[in-house]
Parts: structure tokens; sequence; C-alpha cells
């Protein structure tokens, strides 16, 4: 049976195709020998350097849950922050107004150009000139400079969001009297996040894993930094590294299924009311004619009566 995007393989492709199959598992499993042979010469597979994430609680409690802690801290101010930010920005280039459309066109694309890295840098040094408190300066500096990078994504995702849906549906809106604040409001910004929630997701999943670059040079305590910590107490880097990732690992799979989540309920919520607005014209179209019916002999009985009085009378 074919498909739209290819037509079905045939009898050689098919045997093309196991073939492919076989070569990918067989190189794959190839490669995870490897990488197990060399963890294996370097002493990283021994059960002391795993034991101490099941049997010694310390680990949890004074390295990664803090460090987790900090991550998650710095990741939803990022969040909060840059979402609003990002939305107004978004909006702003789609001003009619060149003094608005301009200035704000210039500010997204050079926060958009600029590192995220070099941007947590920077206001970690206008901080210290500033006198901010060297201990949450970290994670000041590592917020702000994730808000201005991913504000200026997120402007650039409403953007195409909004211009992608069609342009009926300004028009439409333009010719009820609306006005163009009310159009985006009412119309085309309930429309377009539908659209863009799974931009919208990966960017936050981004945020989340950029955290980690704040450990890397402002001394940030998050997640990240904690390895280096254990590492140096139990000798066991590659676990570490392996614990962390699926860490991270878990707390994107959350963030992707709580945004599909919340999508499909959008989806839902946006055909159950496209189902009941018909339902309720087509009940009002099938009133009218009845109501119609009673009230016109009801009428004509009326007006019969008073002329048969007015004529006899």
């Amino acid at each position: 049976m074919s498909s739209v995007l290819y037509d079905t393989p045939g009898p050689r492709a098919k045997v093309r195709n196991i073939a492919y199959t076989a070569v990918f598992v067989v190189l794959l499993a190839l490669g995870a020998w490897w990488v197990l042979s060399a963890m294996a010469d370097q002493n990283q597979l021994e059960a002391d350097k795993w034991t101490p994430f099941v049997t010694d609680g310390q680990i949890w409690s004074t390295y990664i849950v803090p460090g987790l802690l900090q991550t998650l801290q710095a990741a939803v101010l990022a969040m909060v922050i840059g979402l609003p930010l990002g939305a107004v920005l978004g909006l702003g280039r789609l001003s009619d107004h060149a003094f608005v459309r301009i200035p704000v066109g210039a500010v997204v694309e050079f926060f958009r150009a600029i590192p995220v890295l070099i941007l947590m840098v920077f206001a970690s040094a206008l901080f210290v000139k500033s006198g901010v408190d060297s201990e949450i300066r970290p994670l000041y500096a590592c917020v702000t400079g994730l808000v201005l990078y991913n504000a200026s994504v997120i402007a650039e995702i409403v953007r195409a969001g909004v211009l992608s849906l069609p342009r009926g549906q300004a028009e439409a809106a333009r010719a009820l009297g609306l006005r163009k604040g009310q159009t985006m409001t009412h119309i085309l910004l309930p429309q377009a996040v539908t659209a863009m929630l799974p931009a919208l997701v990966s960017q936050l999943v981004v945020i989340l894993k950029d955290t980690a670059l704040a450990g890397a040079l402002l001394g940030f305590a998050e997640l990240m930094t904690s390895i280096r910590q254990i590492s140096a107490n139990y000798s066991n880097v590659i676990p570490t590294l392996f614990v962390v990732a699926l860490i991270y690992v878990a707390l994107n799979f959350a963030l992707t299924m709580l945004a599909s989540w919340l999508e499909r309920r959008l989806r839902r919520g946006k055909k159950g009311k496209a189902a009941a607005v018909p339902a309720q014209r087509t009940g009002e179209l099938a009133g009218a004619p009845l109501s119609a019916g009673i009230d016109a002999p009801a009428a004509s009985d009326a007006s019969g009566g008073d002329g048969d009085g007015s004529s006899t009378g």
C-alpha cells in the first residue's frame, strides 16, 4: 500500500532494507561493545563505582539533589521571565508602527546572534561592578543570559506562529470591526499557540540544558557542577556522568510529556468549541421555522378577526 511520503517497497527493496537494518544493528552492537570494553579497561564497570548511588545517600543529599534544585530554580526563573518577554518582543516585531517594529527587531537580532555563554559572562561582570552579593551573583548571571537569548528566540517563534495563520483570519476580524489588538488577543494568538507549542517546548528544553553552562565558568552550583565533587570523592567519573545524564533525560522527558498533554487538551478544546457552534446554529435554524409557523397563523387570525369585527361593526 503506497503512502503520500513514499511508495511501497518492492521485493528487492525489502531485501535491501532488511540488509541495511542488520548492518546497522551489528554496527551498533560493535560500538556498544567497544565502549563497554574501554570502560572495563579503565575499571569503570566495577561495582564499587556504581553502588554508592544506591547505598550511599550522602551522594544524593549532599551533591545531586542540591545541584538539581539549583538547576530547576535557574531554569524555572528563566522560563517564567523569558516566555512573556519573548511574547511581547514577538508581538512588537509584528507591529504596524515602524518606531516599534524596527527597534524591537534590532534587539531580537542582536541578542539572538550572541552565544548564551557570552551573555552569562557579560552579565556576571556587570553584577560584579554593581556590587551584587557573590552568593547569588552566579544565579542572576545565569538567569540573565538565558532570558536575553531565549526571549529573542521565543520572539521569533511567536512571530512565525502568528504569520503562519491564514490571512483570512485577520481580514475576517477586521471586517467585524475588531481592532488589531483585539484581533491579536482573541483571534490570532489562541490559534497560533497550538502551532507554536512544539517549538516552544524545544526551547524550554534548551533553557533547562543551558543552565549547565553557568557551572563551567561562573561557579554556579548546578547539577553538572556536582559531577566534579562526586568524582573527586568516589573516583567514578563515568558512572556519575551516566547518572546525571539520566536525570537530564528524565527532566526533559517530563517537560515534553507535559507539553504534549497540554497540546492534546488544547486541540480537544478547539474541536469541542467547533462542534458546539454548528450544533447551536442548527438548533437556531431548526427552531426558526417552527416559531414562524406558529406565530404567522396567530397573527393572520388576529388580523382577520379584527377585519371581520370592523366590517360588521
